[in-house]
Order: structure tokens, then sequence, then C-alpha cells
């Protein structure tokens, strides 16, 4: 059987453990080939293709990025894409493709299915907001950079008495603000599930002085204002629809600053959460995802992703997947909350 790998969307820490864990099964126990497409969907489209066998994936556990590459391109939204993708697939004769991404690239996976072609989903975010998993590799790496992250913040907030603001990612879903703000001691976290009152963010930051001590607060890029809008980085958009986020850190800097009359300021951590090497929960997870998802292939069980359940990889639809967002639920914030202020 001849099999096509690619990685989609944003790079990921532990993309490599997935792309190691395919070819190194699929090779030594099943005898397959492998084709490794470059830059996301854009290599099925254009025919972007490298070799991909053992010698292409030795050392490459601990790397970050991705080996194959990655893009946001669309096969959906490009006139005749998903066509001119099938016709390439299958003039370098692939059997099965594995899709390895979040929402957006597993959208399109799906897509391709619904057009009878084989394909296998891996889910990738570092969001951590894929329906269908209990976690996504990556995810945990960029916590524990951010952890890391607010931990440095506290000392130079202590020795300045400021008001320190870490923007972390996080669209739509907080999970990355929640974790890394309860791990690292932050005095107010705020995410996109819960609109937040500058009211209540002021009294935060002023019990906080009151006790002596300065604040952290950790807010995600897609946090919003109660009645307010979303502060993106400019009105462009991605082949998927989607604005630039990131501003929300300054613009609540300015504002907790000119009510509270103390010093604010904000680091967004930005690219430097999904950089580098992936912990080792990743490299462990992102492993067995691999091994499991040329399982798949091999039982030819097409149209579904591999998917941690408790602590067992499951195969679920991927439908399941793309179909809603998994987000943070009100009774998990309200844990974060008796820590605020």
């Amino acid at each position: 059987m001849r099999v096509g790998v690619l990685t989609g969307g944003g790079d990921c820490p532990g993309l490599n453990a997935v792309i190691r864990g395919v070819v190194r099964r699929g090779v030594q126990e099943y005898g397959y080939e492998f084709v490794g497409f470059r830059d996301g969907w854009k290599g099925p489209l254009e025919g972007l293709t490298m070799e991909l066998g053992i010698p292409q994936v030795r050392g490459i556990l601990p790397r970050g990025g991705t080996i194959l590459g990655s893009s946001r391109t669309n096969l959906v939204k490009i006139d005749g894409g998903i066509e001119r993708a099938e016709e390439n697939l299958r003039k370098l004769g692939i059997d099965a493709l594995i899709a390895i991404g979040g929402e957006d690239t597993l959208g399109v996976a799906t897509t391709l299915t619904e057009h009878g072609f084989h394909v296998i989903g891996v889910p990738k975010t570092i969001d951590n907001d894929l329906s269908g998993t209990d976690y996504t590799f990556g995810f945990d790496t960029a916590v524990s950079i951010a952890t890391e992250a607010i931990d440095r913040l506290h000392t130079t907030a202590e020795s300045h008495h400021r008001i320190l603001i870490c923007e972390v990612m996080g669209r739509h879903a907080g999970w990355i603000a929640l974790h890394s703000g309860m791990a690292g001691g932050a005095n107010a976290i705020l995410i996109p599930e819960v609109e937040f009152d500058m009211d209540e963010v002021v009294s935060w930051v002023e019990s906080r002085f009151k006790a002596s001590y300065a604040p952290i607060i950790v807010v995600a890029e897609g946090a919003m204002p109660k009645g307010g809008e979303m502060i993106t980085k400019d009105a462009t958009l991605d082949s998927f629809g989607h604005v630039k986020l990131s501003g929300i850190g300054e613009w609540l800097a300015q504002q907790v600053e000119d009510r509270t009359g103390h010093e604010a300021r904000t680091t967004v951590l930005g690219h430097i959460q999904r950089g580098g090497s992936p912990t080792a929960f990743d490299r462990v997870l992102a492993t067995r995802f691999g091994l499991n998802a040329i399982e798949a292939v091999k039982d030819e069980a097409w149209g579904t992703m591999v998917a941690l359940k408790g602590t067992d990889i499951v195969r679920v639809p991927l439908q399941e997947a793309t179909g809603t967002l998994k987000t943070v639920p009100i009774e998990r914030y309200d844990e974060a909350k008796s820590f605020f202020g």
C-alpha cells in the first residue's frame, strides 16, 4: 500500500513524532510505502512531495515543527481544488492519506472522504479545542511554556510593583489560559468563553495590591469585555476565514493602568508557545496517535480520526472532530476563580 502523509495548519510540537510513529510501524510491520506531501493541502493540490521512509524520520522525535512543512491552504475555497488534489493523489498512486491537523485541516479531510477518498485523521492543535479527543498533542507543551513565562513574570511584577499581563493563544477556547494561569498562580484569567467585566478585573487588581503583591493577569487572545468586540490585529482573513488576533493584552493593560493608577505591562507569547521541542507527554501522545493512525489504515477505517479517551487511543468519525469546538466548561472556570484577586 502507498500512503500519503501531510501536516496542515499552524505548526505544533509533536508533529514529527506522529510522522515518525506512522512511518516506523507502517514500514517495519506492514511493508507500506510512504509519500510525504509538502506544506499541508498545498502538497496534494500542486503535487509537492518528498521522500518519506525510515531514514527521513530518524532523530526527529524531539524536534519541533514539521519536516513536511505546513500551510493554511484551503482546498474547499479554491475553484476545483478538491478535484485537483484527488487527481494528483491518484496520479501518484496514493491508496490512503493520513491528514494531521486541526479543525480546518480535518474539515478538508472530511470533504475528501465524502468524495470517496481514503483518509484517516490525526488531531493536532495547541488550543486543545477539538471535539472527539480528551487532549491534543502540543497543548501540554504550550501550557508548559506559558507557565514558565508566568513564573518569570511574577518576579518582575513584585520587583517593580507593576501589573503584568500575559497574552496567550486561544481564539475561541481558553484552555491554554486556564491551565497555565492556574499552574502559574495568576490573579485573574480571562477566556473567550466568558466575557469579562472591567470593574471586576479592576477589583481583582486592587485587591492584590492591598495584599502587598503585584497582580498577574493571563488573557487568551480571543477574550472579550462585556458588550465589547474581539480585538484583532487587522481586518485581513486567512484562507479559512480567520482574522489575525492579538492586541487584547495591550488594550487591557491600558484600561487597568488608567483605572488603577498602577503601571501595567503586557507580554505576548505568540508563536513561542508552539515552537521548540515537545514535552515528554506530547511526544508519547503524538507517537501513539501515529502508531494507531497507521493501524486504522491497515483496518481500512476510512473517515475516522484517532483520539484519546481516558488513557486509550480510539477511533471517532472525522465529523465528530470538526462539528463543534471543545470549549472550557463554566464549572472549570469557576474553579479557577477561587484564586482571583
